[in-house]
């Protein structure tokens, strides 16, 4: 196939080099940043520079953009898609994605998927892309009712191919809701958990608790901005329940309620190990 990303940041660098490595098929690319297309087609990462004259050469075009900038692109450059083309966003929310290229794509012929690569790093940019992102990942794919199963298994065999595990399907608000809780509020607690003037003090007195609550704070705010705000109901919804939870220990706390306490640290304990699928006692 000839495959084309646009955005040759962490995730659509790594997917070019994933692709290129992994697989057959030629690699067209395109970036804001044009040293970086040609630092990609110098290293044999692209086959070459995606424009506007060789868009129509494309089996697949994958769009690795923050989710305004994607649909734009999409709108932008609709009739220049090959009607036997797939276009897969990469995008961390899909309610708005979908919902806006769907319909472009049912007016232009086009096959339009979206999807979520569930891999990232606290780096960014094609400096830090890897072939070896997506290994043992999950990637969500959000097919609507109009889209033919040969094409989610092509994309289902191209994607193992470069790495992914766990390919799951999900209608977007599915997606959306539970995305929420696995990573959208893992970012949130992450960053303002880092807030506490305590923190300035941990070198010597912290471990790997601190490493891991802290590894995700490192963000891109303005990346994150928009997902948050892409899908402020959902998230909202988990910061509310969180905020609860949080409470109850306070109280605990502050009684001096040990058996309170006692019994809020073991029903997470329990939860956690249900989730994990761990044998226990209480």
């Amino acid at each position: 196939m000839n495959i084309g990303i646009v955005g040759l940041g962490l995730i659509g660098g790594s997917m070019a080099k994933a692709l290129k490595a992994y697989t057959n098929n030629k690699i067209y690319g395109f970036d804001l940043n044009e040293d970086v297309v040609e630092e990609a087609i110098s290293r044999n990462v692209l086959d070459r520079k995606l424009h506007g004259d060789n868009i129509s050469h494309l089996d697949l075009l994958i769009i690795a953009l923050y989710p305004e900038a994607a649909i734009d692109f999409v709108k932008q450059h609709a009739s220049k898609i090959s009607k036997n083309a797939i276009v897969m966003d990469c995008c961390g929310v899909k309610r708005i994605v979908c919902r806006a290229l769907e319909p472009v794509a049912e007016e232009y012929g086009f096959t339009f998927i979206g999807a979520h690569p569930m891999a990232g790093l606290h780096m960014s940019g094609f400096a830090y892309s890897s072939e070896e992102l997506f290994k043992n990942a999950s990637l969500v794919l959000c097919p609507n009712e109009k889209t033919g199963n040969e094409k989610v298994y092509l994309l289902k065999g191209l994607f193992a191919d470069v790495g992914f595990t766990n390919i799951q399907i999900a209608t977007p608000e599915e997606h959306d809701r539970i995305i929420a809780f696995t990573s959208q509020l893992c970012h949130v607690v992450s960053n303002a958990y880092v807030k506490n003037d305590a923190a300035m003090l941990h070198k010597g007195f912290s471990a790997g608790s601190y490493r891991d609550l802290t590894r995700v704070a490192k963000l891109n705010e303005q990346m994150w901005t928009e997902l948050f705000l892409e899908n402020q109901d959902y998230l909202a919804e988990e910061l509310d329940e969180l905020i609860t939870n949080l409470v109850q220990y306070k109280e605990a706390i502050c009684k001096g309620d040990a058996e309170k306490l006692c019994q809020l640290l073991r029903d997470g304990r329990i939860r956690k190990e249900t989730i994990d699928g761990d044998i226990y006692r209480n």
